[in-house]
C-alpha cells in the first residue's frame, strides 16, 4: 500500500498539473518582519485550516481567500532547518518572521494561523537540533516571534525511523507547554485506508511516543491522499477516518465521538499525485461527513497550487465546518467520579454563565452531557457554556463553573491518561470538595495529589 508523502510540487518555478491550470510564480524579495498581533483569537472546536507552501509571491494568498470565502484559518507550511536550531520557511529560504505582517492581519480579522514544522523533503527540525533544551527554546522563538500559539508536525518518511529525534522533538514539546500553557500541538501523518500505520518507527508509534513523554496533543491530522489502490478517493478518505478515530479512542483512553473531536482530515484538492481525483462535490461529501462525526479540523494541500485557480471552491467548501458545533444532535460524554460513580452535572441544570457544577446520579440529562473539544474546552452541551474556574481564581477550592467560551487559560483543560482532568491556567485538578461522594456536591480544583475524588473517566 503506498501510503501519501507531501511533495514540494508547489515549489516556485516549477509547471504543476493540477485539476485547474495554474501558473507557476517566481520568487520575490522577502518581507520585512513586522511585530506579530497581540493577541490573536483561539480556533472554534470545528474549523477548516488548509495548508499555504508559504512564500514571498503566495502569502497574499491568504487575504484573498478571507475575502473571497470568509475562511480565517490557515497551516503555514514549512518550517525546515535552516542550519542546526534554526528554522526557516522552506519555499524560499524566508526567515521565520518574514510573514508576521500577514499573520497579524489575518489574526486582527479575527482568524489565526497554524506553523508547521517539517513536511516530506526539508527536513526537520528535530534531527538536527539535538539538544532538547535548545529544541524547546527554538520552539518557543517561532512562538514569540510570530504571535502563533498551535504549532503542526508534519513528520513522513525517514523522519518516522529516527525514534531518538521523535522522543526529542517530544520532549522539548512537552517541556514547551509545561512553561507555556498556550500553546497547541497538532501532528500531520500519512494513513491507509485502513487506518494509521503501526509498528515501530510507524506514525501510530509516533503519538505513542508522544503521549509517553507527556505531549498534550490538540488534533491527529491524517493525510487522506495518494493512497495508490486504485479506490475512490473519497471512501478512502472516510474509511481512514473511521479507523483512525478507532486507533485514537484505544491510545488515549476516550470514546470514540471524543476521538473525532481531535481528528483532522487533509485530501489535496483536485489531482493527487497517483492520479485519483479529488473532487469538489466530493469536498462537499466529505465535510458533510467531516460535521456529522463531530472532526475538528479540515485542510487540503493546497491554497496557492491547487484551490487558487479554482477560485478558492474548496475553501469555501470546506469553511462550512468552521464555528459549527459538530457531531450529532445529542451527541457527548459523562465525566464520571471515579470513587463516586456519579456524574458531573450543572447545579439545577441551569444554563446560564456563572452556574457552578457538581455531582449528581448519571441518569441521562442533557445537563450531564459535556463535549471535550480539540480547542482544549469542555462544553456543556444543553449550555453551550464552557466548564471554567469561578472568578478566574486560582485559589485551591474555588468552585468550577459554566462560563462563556473566550479562550482563556481557565476554560482550558487536559483530559490525562491516568483519570485528572487539569486546567490549563492553574495546573489544578478537577475535584469534588471534601471527597464527597453524595449528590449535588460541588465540584471544585485542588492541588493534584492522585486523590480518588481527582479521578473521572470521560465516555
Amino acid at each position: 500500500m503506498l501510503i501519501h508523502r507531501f511533495r514540494s510540487q508547489a515549489r516556485r518555478g516549477m509547471p504543476l498539473l493540477v485539476a485547474a491550470s495554474l501558473a507557476a510564480v517566481a520568487g520575490g524579495v522577502p518581507l520585512l518582519a513586522a511585530a506579530p498581533a497581540e493577541a490573536a483569537s483561539g480556533f472554534p472546536a470545528h474549523y477548516a485550516a488548509p495548508y499555504l507552501q508559504v512564500s514571498t509571491s503566495d502569502v497574499g494568498d491568504m487575504a484573498a481567500d478571507l475575502s473571497a470565502t470568509g475562511l480565517k484559518y490557515y497551516t503555514l507550511a514549512f518550517l525546515t532547518p535552516k542550519s542546526g536550531c534554526t528554522p526557516e520557511w522552506e519555499d524560499g529560504d524566508s526567515a521565520v518572521g518574514a510573514f508576521n505582517s500577514q499573520i497579524a492581519a489575518i489574526q486582527n480579522d479575527g482568524g489565526n494561523v497554524i506553523i508547521s514544522f517539517g513536511g516530506a523533503d526539508g527536513g526537520e527540525l528535530a534531527q538536527t537540533c539535538t539538544s532538547v533544551s535548545s529544541l524547546e527554546a527554538a520552539y518557543q522563538s517561532v512562538v514569540n516571534t510570530t504571535g502563533a500559539t498551535r504549532l503542526d508536525f508534519d513528520i513522513e518518511g525517514g523522519v518516522l525511523s529516527d525514534t531518538a529525534s521523535t522522543t526529542r522533538r517530544d520532549q522539548a514539546l512537552a517541556a514547551l507547554q509545561a512553561a507555556d500553557p498556550s500553546v497547541q500541538v497538532d501532528f500531520t501523518l500519512a494513513v491507509n485506508p485502513t487506518g494509521l500505520p503501526t509498528g515501530s518507527g510507524s506514525e501510530y508509534a509516533l503519538l505513542q511516543d508522544a503521549k509517553s513523554q507527556g505531549v498534550k496533543v490538540s488534533v491527529v491530522n491524517i493525510m487522506t491522499m495518494d493512497f495508490g489502490n486504485g479506490q475512490n478517493a473519497l471512501a478512502d478518505a472516510e474509511s481512514a477516518a473511521t479507523d483512525t478515530a478507532s486507533q485514537l479512542a484505544t491510545l488515549y483512553g476516550i470514546s470514540t465521538s471524543a476521538a473525532y473531536n481531535m481528528l483532522g482530515l487533509t485530501p489535496i484538492a483536485g489531482q493527487n499525485d497517483d492520479n485519483e481525483d479529488f473532487t469538489t462535490a466530493n469536498a462537499s461529501t466529505l465535510e458533510s461527513f467531516a460535521a456529522g462525526k463531530g472532526v475538528a479540523e479540515l485542510s487540503f494541500w493546497e491554497v496557492d497550487g491547487y484551490d487558487k485557480g479554482t477560485g478558492y471552491q474548496y475553501s469555501s467548501i470546506f469553511n462550512a465546518i468552521t464555528g459549527s458545533s459538530g457531531g450529532t444532535s445529542g451527541s457527548g460524554d459523562t465525566i464520571v467520579g471515579a470513587n463516586s460513580g456519579l456524574c458531573l452535572s450543572v447545579t439545577g441544570a441551569a444554563t446560564t454563565a456563572g452556574a457552578t457544577t457538581d455531582i449528581y446520579t448519571c441518569n441521562s440529562s442533557v445537563s450531564e452531557n459535556w463535549t471535550v473539544k480539540s480547542n482544549g474546552t469542555i462544553t456543556g452541551n444543553n449550555s453551550g457554556l464552557c466548564l471554567s474556574i469561578s472568578g478566574n481564581s486560582s485559589t485551591l477550592k474555588t468552585t468550577a463553573d459554566i462560563n462563556t467560551c473566550d479562550g482563556d487559560g481557565y476554560e482550558q483543560w487536559t483530559v490525562e491518561s491516568n483519570g485528572t482532568i487539569v486546567n490549563g491556567a492553574t495546573g489544578l485538578c478537577l475535584s469534588v470538595t471534601g471527597s464527597s461522594t453524595t449528590p449535588k456536591a460541588t465540584a471544585d480544583v485542588y492541588t493534584c495529589n492522585g486523590s480518588a475524588s481527582e479521578n473521572w473517566t470521560v465516555g
